[in-house]
């Protein structure tokens, strides 16, 4: 399996291969689209027909401050969980390990707004959804909505669990966490 970075690398080369133009140049016609990441990616999948793909990461690199350091890591779950949300840490923590606990080759991959838990693909996604609330996506093909596991929002995931507090880290969704790292290996 490639490396997050691996990929990014691998798409930045395809963008201009596919595009005829390099991600700097595509930047530069990005910051004319808007000045939030939706605007910038409605804008270039409509004026541009970029795919989805391309135009996520082209509004990611062009809202990016000129020479401020990405964070990576630890840094964006501190983020994640600053303020409001500080009192949700152990619950993120506690989800994380509860998945690291499954086999040696869970990869935990921090994003801006939420930590994505991989195997050979992505299983699960852990996000501080509200000051109040943590949601666990998860990757249960064929699985029914039903009680606490909702349906996603997104396509990232098929099932959400909302969770307030550690208590809810029970062995019913643990079983749920433990199915989605199976079906992802």
């Amino acid at each position: 399996m490639a490396s997050p970075d691996q990929a990014l690398q691998s798409m930045i080369a395809n963008l201009a291969e596919k595009t005829g133009k390099a991600l700097p140049e595509w930047v530069k016609l990005a910051r004319g689209g808007g000045k939030k990441h939706g605007e910038i990616v409605t804008f270039l999948k409509e004026k541009h027909a970029l795919g989805h793909g391309y135009a996520n990461l082209v509004a990611q690199e062009a809202l990016k401050s000129d020479g401020a350091p990405e964070p990576t890591g630890d840094a964006l779950v501190d983020a994640q969980y600053e303020g409001k949300k500080a009192a949700l840490r152990p619950l993120c923590d506690a989800l994380i390990a509860a998945a690291k606990a499954l086999g040696a080759d869970v990869e935990v991959a921090p994003k801006k707004t939420s930590v994505s838990l991989r195997r050979k693909k992505q299983f699960a996604l852990v996000e501080a959804a509200t000051h109040a609330r943590v949601d666990l996506g998860l990757q249960l093909k064929g699985v029914p909505i039903a009680g606490r596991l909702e349906k996603y929002p997104s396509t990232m995931c098929t099932h959400r669990v909302k969770l307030e507090q550690p208590a809810q880290l029970d062995a019913e969704l643990k079983g749920w966490l433990k199915q989605a790292y199976d079906a992802a290996g």
